[in-house]
């Protein structure tokens, strides 16, 4: 397994249209038996995990089986949004779960946030580098006694 997977910034287009860098990365997402690889925009100012509609669709879930009512802030305010845990796998790191608030926002990227990306994950941004690294977090509950 690796020590960190590094990234490069992956350009955009702004909503004026310019170009723009931004942190995104492959993720491979697991719900059930169903598995779909997607790109997940990682943003440390975000307070949670979002999973658009129609991946959570793609993926089999189904949006009434899923009970926990999760409220939004932000440009997200007025949507509904679901809590639902997926399986995710980033690059030769061991499956983690990830708890999403899974939207009916449409045009909402795949958002990697606070709740729980980053408590999963360790991340350095190197932005005059044009890239990112990646670290699964340490596990310090196996280790020596």
């Amino acid at each position: 397994m690796s020590d960190a997977l590094r990234f490069a910034y992956r350009p955009v287009q702004d909503s004026l249209g310019r170009q723009a860098l931004r942190p995104l990365m492959p993720i491979l997402l697991n719900y059930g038996v169903n598995s779909r690889e997607a790109i997940g925009l990682l943003d440390t100012g975000a307070d949670v995990n979002v999973l658009p509609y129609q991946m959570g669709l793609s993926l089999g879930a189904v949006w009434e089986e899923q009970a926990t009512a999760v409220e939004l802030s932000g440009n997200l305010a007025n949507h509904e949004a679901r809590g639902i845990i997926l399986t995710a796998v980033v690059g030769d790191f061991a499956p983690v779960d990830l708890a999403f608030a899974w939207t009916m926002a449409p045009n909402t990227p795949l958002i990697l946030g606070q709740t729980n990306f980053f408590t999963e994950f360790d991340v350095c941004f190197f932005r005059t580098q044009r890239a990112f690294e990646v670290r699964q977090k340490l596990d310090f509950s196996t280790g020596p006694a």
